[in-house]
């Protein structure tokens, strides 16, 4: 059976027993708070991203066509972010200088702690989203749990 280790989630507006990020042990739903496939991070040595993707059977171009697909509905597009939309944006509740003046604008009538709700209930769906994704029968043993949480 698997549980949910205490030490790799927190409690976020929107989001109770939320992954923490891949790079530091997360579970898989940790995706949805990864970067864009394709472009050279600062912390490389510790990018989980893709082996956890393989280990999923997602390729990259899926993985970003399903981020890319969220964005655009859910209108998370945006110059400010550092790969052009939300979707790719992390989890840092302390704040962000590039994700938090997009959400500001994408939900201009909300207060900070309202629109950090919203960003973290996207970013369940989306984890979601990328979980549902998963084709391969070894793979879907590993995120049926998880998907069950949902």
């Amino acid at each position: 059976m698997t549980v949910l280790d205490p030490d790799k989630i927190r409690q976020l507006p929107g989001w109770n027993d939320a992954p923490i990020h891949i790079c530091m042990d997360a579970d898989c739903r940790g995706l949805t708070f990864c970067c864009k496939p394709g472009y050279s991070l600062t912390f490389a040595f510790k990018c989980k991203r893709d082996e956890v993707l393989k280990e999923l059977g997602i390729s990259s171009g899926e993985f970003i066509k399903i981020k890319e697909d969220f964005s655009k509905i859910n209108g998370w597009d945006s110059d400010l972010t550092c790969f052009g939309s939300l979707a790719y944006c992390c989890m840092r509740k302390g704040g962000c200088p590039r994700r938090d003046p997009a959400l500001e604008i994408r939900y201009p009538n909300k207060s900070r702690e309202e629109f950090m709700k919203i960003y973290f209930e996207k970013k369940k769906e989306l984890a979601k989203k990328i979980l549902e994704a998963v084709k391969e029968p070894k793979a879907n043993d590993k995120v049926k749990f998880f998907l069950d949480l949902f």
